[in-house]
């Protein structure tokens, strides 16, 4: 045997390779809001009666669930409610698609490394270690940093994605499946974690039923429609109209409300339409202008479009009849010697 041999025989008894995998979490960074109150926001007896009741379920260490029809300002108060407590907002919308691992986290992709010691150079030692990356998402940062997270429409998720919930909500834990040979399957929720969720009815399109375990462990508050002085209120500040506009406006929405299947459209978000609208562009909600009829009829016509007389759409004839009922005919001013519409 020479001597080329004799090394190679030397280094392939001596080498020694070594493998070994662990897993890497990392942070998902800063992704939270810190919401504020806007000029536009009306906190009206009724809005803070609920947002009273919400703080007080918070404080006491209860999820708040708001649930309601469209156009309740379901997402609104959730926000403003958040505002309160003076810490960061974690928000996650509902998707079809979501999985637990869309709230929790999961895998993505490894790290590995590789060492060569060739220090003798008849010895070769090398070492390899692999670790998978570990991504956490908002639900995972939410709870380790005391976070407030808002659900928003949360129904519209699978039931089977929020099972993670149930121990975050009730025991305070959350499960980290992945990470449990790293010694880091479980979490404890931080004591300043607090939830706000929201959802539509289930005969929306879109909306799962929710899991009785969850339902559960939650605080529901059932919001309804506000009360005429509040939309007008609402249509004033989000729009710049007059007080006498926005009073017609909102008149007109809620005698549209009552006509119709399940009373619950138009909602208040028409009402703000029609009023930026007209604000946008220097009209009135005069009854005799046919610029304010166009915009009611686009605006208002699609929330009841289904509703038929003799195989026809009757709504068109409905918003007629309603503008007449509510602002009356024309109502010419003159000014400066000449005829205008207010």
């Amino acid at each position: 045997m020479n001597k080329i041999e004799r090394g190679r025989e030397f280094m392939s008894k001596n080498a020694v390779r070594v493998v070994s995998s662990s897993t890497v979490r990392v942070s998902a960074g800063e992704d939270c809001v810190k919401p504020e109150a806007s000029d536009a926001f009306v906190l009206s007896p009724y809005v803070e009666q609920v947002t009273q009741r919400a703080l007080a379920y918070l404080v006491a260490g209860y999820p708040v669930h708001f649930s309601g029809v469209a156009g309740t300002g379901k997402t609104t108060l959730a926000f403003h409610v958040a505002s309160m407590l003076g810490r960061p907002v974690t928000l996650v919308h509902g998707d079809d698609e979501f999985g637990s691992s869309d709230l929790v986290g999961k895998d993505s992709g490894y790290r590995k490394n590789k060492v060569v010691d060739n220090y003798i150079h008849s010895v070769l030692k090398t070492e390899e270690e692999m670790k998978s990356l570990w991504v956490d998402n908002r639900l995972t940062t939410a709870c380790e940093r005391g976070e407030i997270l808002i659900y928003d429409e949360f129904n519209r998720s699978r039931p089977e994605a929020n099972n993670a919930l149930l121990s975050v909500l009730s025991e305070g834990i959350l499960n980290l499946p992945k990470l449990r040979r790293s010694g880091e399957g479980y979490m404890s929720v931080h004591p300043e974690f607090r939830a706000i969720f929201t959802s539509n009815p289930e005969e929306y399109a879109g909306v799962h039923k929710t899991q009785d375990a969850l339902m559960d462990r939650l605080i529901t508050i059932q919001l309804e429609h506000y009360d005429r002085d509040t939309e007008i209120l609402i249509v004033t500040r989000k729009s710049g109209l007059p007080r006498e506009d926005a009073e017609r406006i909102v008149d007109i929405v809620r005698e549209l409300r009552s006509f119709g299947v399940n009373n619950n459209r138009p909602t208040i978000r028409a009402g703000i339409a029609i009023g930026r609208i007209l604000a946008s562009q220097h009209r009135r909600a005069n009854g005799g202008d046919i610029f304010f009829q166009m915009v009611c009829r686009d605006v208002l016509a699609t929330d009841t479009a289904k509703i038929t007389r003799g195989g026809q759409p009757v709504m068109m004839q409905k918003v007629e009849e309603v503008i007449h009922k509510i602002c009356g005919p024309a109502r010419p001013a003159k000014e400066k010697g000449k005829e205008v519409r207010q």
